[in-house]
């Protein structure tokens, strides 16, 4: 049985969820909608279930712990995911937000606001960050010990001062999405015949 493909994004309010969205019609995959909250509501055993009952791939899932402080629910969801045999997560878009602790990942590179690539951590709004190579965010405690191929720093996706916006396209996620696709050997973006990207 072939893997689900994943790639966690760690951030879940409603411009996340519309970006991903719009990000997954673009390239032919679905983003599990049931997977927003803030903080996040869903098991990790439930987006298994959803992961594989969708017969699209790539698969684009949300995480957001609101700031609590250690490992949170959608950390933990992210752990059961990643331990499945039969889902592969290709990796992360990690999001920078001004978490009330101070938790932080490393990443392997950032993406500003502008669509540049930096070795410096991004902010918000997507900026570049005084730290080389981490980030700062509510949902990232876990993405250093899960191992992942690739995690990308990001400004808040779909805002990034209207940068990210949905209007726009969400050029800075799409950017992110695409790289990490291309560095697992999933080849370029396409549109999907199916325009309901909807997931229960």
């Amino acid at each position: 049985m072939k893997k689900k493909r994943v790639i966690f994004i760690t951030d879940g309010d409603l411009y996340a969820l519309k970006a991903a969205e719009l990000v997954a019609k673009k390239i032919g995959g679905r983003c599990i909608s049931a997977s927003m909250g803030n903080p996040t509501r869903i098991t990790g055993g439930e987006l298994i279930r959803f992961i594989q009952e969708t017969p699209y791939d790539p698969v684009l899932v949300l995480f957001d712990d609101c700031g609590q402080k250690g490992e949170g629910p959608g950390e933990r969801a992210m752990r059961d995911i990643c331990r499945h045999p039969q889902i592969e997560v290709l990796g992360a878009v990690a999001v920078a937000s001004k978490t009330h602790y101070a938790e932080w990942t490393k990443v392997d590179f950032s993406i500003d606001r502008y669509g540049n690539l930096t070795e410096y951590g991004i902010d918000k709004s997507g900026l570049p960050d005084l730290e080389m190579g981490r980030i700062n965010g509510d949902t990232v405690y876990i993405l250093d010990e899960l191992d992942l191929p690739i995690v990308i720093g990001v400004g808040d996706i779909g805002k990034m001062a209207g940068y990210d916006s949905v209007e726009k396209g969400a050029p800075i996620t799409t950017q992110a999405i695409q790289m990490i696709l291309e560095r697992s050997g999933v080849s370029g973006t396409k549109e999907s015949k199916n325009t309901n990207q909807q997931e229960n």
